[in-house]
C-alpha cells in the first residue's frame, strides 16, 4: 500500500514560515505584521491582535463571539485599511483555522498571508 501525506487539518495553500523574505526575520524593514488570536473566558470571545514586527506598532481587532474565518478575515482587512500601503508588505500567522481565509484575505488587502 503506497504512503499517502495526511491532509486533515491542514489549510490550503499556506506558506511555511522559512519561505519569509530575511527582510521580516531581521526586522530591518517595515511593513511586516504578526497576527494572532486572544481567546477569552471558555473560547466565547476573541480578540485578534496584528503587530508590525519592526516599530512593534499594534492593532487590537475586536472580534467578540465572531471568530471564525470569514469573521477574521474580513475584521482583519477592514483594520488594514487606515494602514498606508507602504506597511502593508506581508502578515505572518500561524496556521490556525480562523486564517483558512488567508487567500481571500490577501485579495481584499493586498497582504500575502
Amino acid at each position: 500500500m503506497g504512503q499517502h501525506e495526511e491532509t486533515r487539518g491542514k489549510i490550503s495553500g499556506m506558506l511555511s514560515i522559512e519561505e519569509r523574505p530575511a527582510e521580516v526575520e531581521d526586522r530591518s524593514v517595515p511593513g511586516h505584521w504578526e497576527g494572532d488570536l486572544i481567546l477569552g473566558k471558555y473560547k466565547r470571545s476573541a480578540l485578534g491582535t496584528l503587530v508590525e514586527r519592526t516599530t512593534r506598532y499594534t492593532i487590537l481587532v475586536p472580534l467578540g463571539e465572531k471568530k471564525g474565518a470569514e469573521s477574521v478575515r474580513i475584521a482583519y482587512a477592514e483594520a488594514f485599511k487606515d494602514v498606508p500601503e507602504a506597511l502593508k508588505r506581508s502578515l505572518t500567522y500561524d496556521q490556525r483555522k480562523e486564517m483558512s481565509q488567508h487567500e481571500k484575505f490577501t485579495i481584499d488587502s493586498g497582504i500575502q498571508v
